[in-house]
């Protein structure tokens, strides 16, 4: 099924090839962000059935980004996009709220299981 997807990333790379996964996976990006001020700003007026979030971006980082998103917005369903090594931030992220995460080197597979996992469970 079709998804409407917000990516916020500070890395062009990235965003680059989550986009182009997401596309190759049938989902419509419909914002790219590249910091957390970004992403708080354009949620709203897009209001994306998932969100893909940088842990770590300078300014707000994504959990603060999603804490954010999801103080107006409780029904919001964000996916932490982490390295390896970050187990504490991906931790503080599933504890706020975060319907999941995908490692760094993200793979269409993972990013796939994700996507529908964050769209199935239950948003409380």
């Amino acid at each position: 099924m079709s998804r409407t997807v917000m990516i916020v990333d500070d890395s062009m790379i990235m965003t680059q090839k989550l986009s182009v996964m997401l596309r190759e996976l049938g989902h419509q990006v419909v914002r790219v962000c590249k910091d957390g001020a970004e992403a708080l700003r354009d949620y709203s007026l897009v209001k994306p059935d998932v969100v893909t979030m940088d842990i770590t971006m300078p300014g707000m980082d994504g959990i603060e980004t999603m804490t954010a998103i999801r103080a107006t917005n409780p029904q919001a369903r964000v996916i932490m996009v982490t390295s390896h090594g970050q187990e504490g931030m991906v931790v503080k992220a599933l504890e706020a709220g975060a319907m999941g995460y995908v490692l760094k080197p993200v793979t269409k597979e993972r990013l796939a299981a994700m996507i529908e996992r964050a769209m199935t469970q239950v948003r409380v």
